[in-house]
């Protein structure tokens, strides 16, 4: 039973990223409802899901999924074509399926009516009989019009040893072949050990097959579609009657059909050709080439059969799946042996043991390789999320009138997963917005001398230690007259206020703000991007908007790689450790107390002549005790300023394991998280954004401040 279960959890797994192909390739497939590959991948998804769902007990979706297999089996044979309605209602399909996988882990049952509803516009698109769908059939490919001439085929099949282990008899899949045509069939038995070393659930036997069919080379490979990944596999058309090959005539050489028979073996050919001069040598002898261009030949010959080798060696890779809570789990354990680490290179310094300090330095170097290991493990392609979004596009230009595609750039950039995870809302609600109030109509675009097809481009870089990921339309852009416009009723500027260009734009991520006329469904550009920008800035990134009314927006997210770790200066306040992000750290400066008096109680410092206001740690946080004569200013670059904080002390840069607060001090603000330092001791790691706000906002009496009050003047 438990056995089972395991078989059915991984069931599911499979069938969840089975789904995530199957609304990819309809997407595409809309865009290209001719590509018979595109078809047969869908086919392909429905005939394993089906085929895996009722092996481990999925009748339902089983059932179901039978029933869109069979319309696309029509579409694969030429008997109906691709029309948006039919991939919007697999689309719809797909979803059912999915709810289907979720309700048997115990979620939300199933709504039958929208399984019968599903099933009802499927039966509608199926073509009657006597109606004539030959000028809709899609264009297929050579290969798939072999379909109805006969074929020959020579299959070997040796399939995996334990694969009676996996619910499945080769002998059944045998028979499937059998029912596609004439075929001699030659079982390999060498490989039977004696009956009392025999083990039941063991296979020991593969199979060559000659197969003469009309159904097609798909058909024959349809067979093996449950097996394939895991079992040997080879699949060769030696004959076809189809008409496609006349330019190749000619026979194969007597020594290849020896040996693809197994007549002879290879090597034993190949010393009976020895003993005849190569074609090159002849060719050369006749005076028809040049030894030269023969020598050339050969090196472009052996250049390409490494190529291929190397290639066939890189796919064989295996991968093993890891659950997340695992990885997780593994990340943790890496980030307590770096503390672990840096306790023990702290232990040490200063000691005469140079043995210990060797190993130390060993240790912190091993440290480092996992360190960067388990990060590494973390990572994923920004791929896994831009794929979401296709669908996404799809049905919204669908539902409100657009036509807009979607192009994406750099998916195979890697992000931490948990930014990935946390990504995924803001980047949706910047999309739909592009959509809603960014692309315009069809008819607008052709009278502004647009095509009618908007366009968004979605993309991902690496910047250093930081990814940007830009949304990017061709849409109308931002008015900013209208913001000017909408800000000034409520009341966020004055009527006299000189705003630059970035500034006005700025005013779209404050609360409530929106230019739009009506509401809708979807949000318009500005409604809810202050979320967005709250979302960002909780994970320590940034976002800037640039826009050209009339010709498009481009938004642009910057990103750490990771959460789990970064790299920090730590600092001191009477006696209190903390750390600020290294990458919003500018440069640090001393402050004496006769310069903080000549600024005359403003807190500003004249950097290289700059004015540069910074906030006092010190005071901030309530810590007792007096400053030292020549104090430390950290200078920070946040939201595009430069702000400075006051510290007793910069200690140096410090490898930062991010550890979350707990529920009774996640509402602390300015405080991101903690990390503990060599010697035991937590110091806290410094929001520096969310901290320079908050000095503000206490600054203009819109929060309760402390018995000194810091000021940024």
């Amino acid at each position: 039973m438990a056995q089972m279960d395991k078989h059915r959890e991984t069931f599911k797994e499979e069938a969840y990223e089975l789904l995530g192909e199957l609304e990819t390739s309809l997407i595409d497939l809309d865009e290209s409802p001719d590509n018979t590959e595109l078809i047969g991948r869908v086919f392909r998804v429905m005939h394993t899901v089906k085929g895996s769902g009722a092996m481990f007990g999925f009748d339902d979706i089983a059932d179901f999924t039978h029933e869109v297999e069979t319309i696309y089996d029509l579409v694969r044979n030429g008997k109906m074509a691709v029309t948006k309605e039919l991939i919007n209602v697999t689309l719809l399909a797909r979803d059912q399926i999915r709810v289907m996988l979720d309700a048997s882990g115990g979620n939300n049952p199933v709504n039958e009516l929208q399984t019968k509803k599903i099933l009802g516009l499927l039966k509608k698109l199926v073509p009657s009989p006597d109606e004539d769908v030959e000028a809709q059939k899609p264009a297929k490919s050579p290969q798939a019009c072999v379909q109805g001439k006969n074929i020959t085929c020579r299959i070997t099949f040796r399939p995996q040893k334990d694969i009676f282990m996996n619910g499945t008899n080769p002998l059944c899949l045998l028979s499937e072949l059998h029912a596609l045509g004439n075929f001699r069939i030659i079982a390999h038995t060498e490989n039977i050990p004696p009956l009392e070393e025999i083990t039941p659930e063991s296979c020991y036997t593969y199979w060559d097959i000659i197969l003469t069919t009309r159904h097609g080379i798909d058909a024959v490979k349809d067979v093996f579609i449950f097996v394939e990944d895991n079992s040997e596999v080879d699949i060769k058309i030696v004959d076809e009657q189809s008409g496609l090959n006349n330019e190749d005539t000619g026979t194969k050489k007597l020594g290849e059909i020896l040996v693809e028979r197994g007549d002879i073996h290879p090597e034993d050919l190949q010393k009976a050709l020895d003993t005849q001069k190569r074609i090159g040598e002849l060719l050369v002898e006749s005076g028809l080439v040049t030894k030269g261009k023969v020598q050339s030949a050969l090196a472009e010959q052996q250049q390409v059969k490494e190529v291929r080798t190397k290639h066939q060696s890189a796919d064989s890779t295996s991968s093993i799946r890891v659950p997340a809570a695992k990885l997780d789990k593994f990340v943790d354990l890496v980030g307590e042996l770096v503390i672990t680490q840096q306790r023990l290179s702290q232990a040490v310094t200063g000691q005469c043991n140079a043995e210990l300090a060797s190993i130390a330095e060993q240790v912190e170097r091993l440290t480092m390789d996992l360190r960067d290991s388990a990060f590494s493990d973390r990572m994923l392609p920004v791929g896994t999320l831009f794929t979401k979004f296709k669908r996404l596009v799809h049905d919204l230009s669908n539902e409100i009138g657009r036509e807009v595609e979607m192009n994406t750039d750099g998916a195979d950039t890697e992000l931490d997963k948990t930014l990935i995870e946390r990504l995924n809302d803001p980047l949706v609600h910047l999309i739909r917005n592009s959509i809603d109030h960014g692309i315009e109509p069809p008819e607008i675009r052709e009278a502004a001398g647009k095509l009618r097809r908007g366009t968004i481009h979605l993309s991902a870089v690496h910047s250093g230690s930081n990814v940007l990921i830009q949304i990017r339309d061709d849409g109308k852009g931002l008015d900013l007259e209208a913001i000017r416009k909408k800000a000034l009723e409520k009341g966020m500027i004055e009527p006299d206020a000189e705003l630059s260009e970035k500034e006005c734009i700025s005013l779209i991520l404050a609360p409530g703000f929106s230019t739009a006329k009506k509401l809708t469904n979807v949000s318009g550009r500005g409604v809810g991007m202050d979320v967005v920008k709250k979302t960002i800035d909780a994970l320590r990134g940034t976002i800037e908007i640039n826009s050209r009314y009339g010709k498009g927006t481009t938004i642009t997210i910057k990103l750490p790689l990771t959460l789990a770790i970064i790299e920090g200066l730590q600092v001191e306040v009477g006696g209190e450790h903390f750390v600020l992000p290294l990458s919003a750290v500018e440069e640090c400066i001393e402050l004496t107390h006769e310069e903080a008096s000549r600024s005359r109680g403003r807190r500003i410092a004249n950097v290289r002549g700059e004015i540069v206001p910074y906030l006092r740690l010190r005071e901030w946080f309530l810590i007792d005790g007096e400053s030292p004569g020549i104090e430390q200013i950290v200078i920070t670059r946040a939201d595009g300023r430069m702000v400075g904080l006051v510290v007793d002390r910069v200690v140096g840069e410090h490898q930062t394991v991010i550890k979350a607060l707990g529920k009774v001090y996640c509402h602390i603000q300015g405080i991101s998280g903690a990390t503990i330092l060599g010697d035991g001791r937590v110091a806290l790691i410094l929001d520096v954004l969310q901290l320079i706000q908050d000095a503000e906002s206490a600054a203009a009496g819109n929060a309760v401040t402390y018995e000194k009050v810091p000021v940024l003047s």
